[in-house]
C-alpha cells in the first residue's frame, strides 16, 4: 500500500548530476588512492584572520547565544548595502531592499518557493548551476530551458544571440515567462558580460513584464582586469530584479553559509516572510563576523582574488603541456574544459568517471549542468601549484590511451 504513495515534489526532481561520480570518488579514496580533486567549488584557503577573531569575540558574549533575526541583524543589512555602494555606486534601503540569507543558495531556493505559483515558467539558461533550474520544479513551476549562447575563446557573452533565443523563448512559451535566471560570471561556463546587457534586458523585462533573479556570486573573481558589473547599475533595475551574492568564495567563508538577496521591495519582501515562517536567521556571532567581512579591511579579497588568478594560469599551461587545451577564464574560480579531441564522441560524464579512474583526478562533468555540458568538465580552481601539475602529470599519461 505505502508503495502506491508518491511524493510529487521529489519526482519531479532528476538525480544529482554528479551522484555517479562523487560516489567513485569516495570509494577509491576508502580504498587508499590519492584523488586530486577539482570536482566541488570549495574554496580550500582559509578564512581571513581579522573575520575569525570577531566571530571568536562575538561568540563569547551572553548576549549572542540565542535566537537571531531570520532576514539578518540590522548591522549585517547595513554592511550589505555599503558593500553595494562601495562596490557599484547602488543605494539600497537596508529595511526593504536587503535580506541576509544562510547562503546565498538558501535564499534563491526559499525567495523562489514565496514568488512562484503553480504552472509559473522561468527562463534559465543552459547549462546552469542546478539549483537554478531545480527550484523552480521543488517549488511547483516550469523551466524553459535556451541554449546560453558565448564566444568559446573568450567566454564573453554573445548578448545579440541571448537576446534573439530569449524573445523566442518569450513568444513561443505559454504561460509566458514570468521570470528570468541569469548568472554572471556564469557556473559552471565562466561566461562574463558587460553593463550592456544589463541595460537591455532591464528594458526587455519591464516591456514583456518578467522579473529578472541575478546570480554574482562570483562578482569578485575576475581576471586579466575584468571587473564583473551589477544589474543595479542601470536605472529601474530594482524595479523588475533581484541580486543574490554569497561571501562563500570571495572572502573563502564557504562553510560559513553567509550570503543575501537584494533589490525589487516585493520579491525580497516575500523572501523576508517565508524566511520568519522557516528559520531564525544565522547564529548572532557568524552575522557579526560577516559585517566585519563586508565593511573591514578588503585587501583580503585582492589576495584570494589574484591567488584564483595564479592558479588559472598555472593549471590552463600545465594542461596544455599535458596535451589538453583548456581557455583561460576571465573570471570565477572554474575553467570550463572542453573535452580533448583524442577522446572521439565520449560525453564529460563517461570522460569524467575514466579521468577519475584512470588518472586519480575528479571533475565535474559538463551534463551534470544541463544537456548543452555535454563536451565540456567543470574545473574548480582548489588546488595548489604542486597538486595542480601532478594532475598534469597524470593526465599526460591518461591522454596516451588514445
Amino acid at each position: 500500500m505505502f508503495d502506491e504513495i508518491r511524493f510529487n515534489t521529489i519526482d519531479r526532481l532528476p538525480n544529482y548530476g554528479f551522484a555517479e561520480v562523487n560516489a567513485i570518488k569516495m570509494a577509491a579514496r576508502r580504498n587508499g588512492a590519492d584523488i586530486i580533486d577539482f570536482s566541488m567549488g570549495n574554496p580550500d584557503g582559509r578564512t581571513p584572520q581579522h573575520i575569525i577573531d570577531k566571530l571568536c569575540e562575538s561568540a563569547q558574549k551572553d548576549k549572542t547565544q540565542g535566537y537571531s533575526v531570520s532576514i539578518g541583524i540590522y548591522k549585517l543589512r547595513l554592511a550589505i548595502c555599503n558593500w553595494y555602494k562601495r562596490k557599484y555606486g547602488v543605494e539600497l534601503d537596508p529595511e526593504s531592499e536587503a535580506c541576509a540569507t544562510i547562503g546565498s543558495k538558501e535564499g534563491f531556493v526559499h525567495m523562489v518557493t514565496a514568488i512562484t505559483n503553480p504552472g509559473d515558467v522561468a527562463v534559465v539558461p543552459d547549462p546552469a548551476y542546478p539549483i537554478h533550474t531545480q527550484a523552480f520544479l521543488i517549488a511547483g513551476g516550469n523551466v524553459a530551458k535556451m541554449p546560453l549562447p558565448y564566444n568559446h575563446e573568450n567566454f564573453e557573452l554573445d548578448e545579440n544571440e541571448f537576446f534573439t533565443q530569449l524573445e523566442n523563448v518569450i513568444n513561443e512559451t505559454m504561460p509566458r515567462p514570468k521570470y528570468v535566471v541569469v548568472n554572471f560570471p556564469h557556473n559552471p561556463t565562466t561566461v562574463v558580460c558587460h553593463k550592456s546587457f544589463y541595460e537591455r534586458l532591464v528594458a526587455m523585462a519591464k516591456k514583456e513584464r518578467f522579473y529578472i533573479i541575478s546570480d554574482i556570486a562570483y562578482a569578485e573573481l575576475g581576471f586579466d582586469g575584468y571587473k564583473s558589473p551589477s544589474i543595479f547599475e542601470v536605472e529601474g533595475a530594482k524595479d523588475v530584479a533581484v541580486e543574490c551574492y554569497t561571501l562563500s568564495k570571495s572572502y573563502n567563508m564557504a562553510g560559513w553559509r553567509v550570503g543575501f538577496v537584494c533589490g525589487n521591495r516585493k520579491l525580497v519582501g516575500a523572501l523576508k516572510k517565508i524566511k520568519s515562517w522557516f528559520d531564525y536567521g544565522m547564529f548572532t556571532p557568524i552575522q557579526v563576523a560577516a559585517t566585519v567581512a563586508l565593511d573591514g579591511p578588503q585587501d583580503c579579497v585582492e589576495e584570494i582574488r589574484k591567488n584564483y588568478e595564479h592558479r588559472r594560469d598555472v593549471l590552463c599551461d600545465a594542461f596544455a603541456q599535458a596535451g589538453w587545451e583548456v581557455a583561460k577564464p576571465q573570471a570565477s574560480m572554474f575553467v570550463w574544459g572542453k573535452l580533448p579531441s583524442c577522446v572521439g564522441a565520449m560525453d564529460s560524464k563517461e570522460f569524467s568517471k575514466l579521468l577519475l579512474t584512470k588518472a586519480n583526478v575528479a571533475v565535474s562533468p559538463g551534463l551534470g549542468f544541463g544537456a548543452q555540458g555535454a563536451n565540456y568538465v567543470r574545473i574548480a580552481l582548489i588546488e595548489n601549484d604542486n597538486r595542480i601539475h601532478q594532475a598534469a602529470r597524470n593526465i599526460k599519461k591518461f591522454l596516451k590511451e588514445f
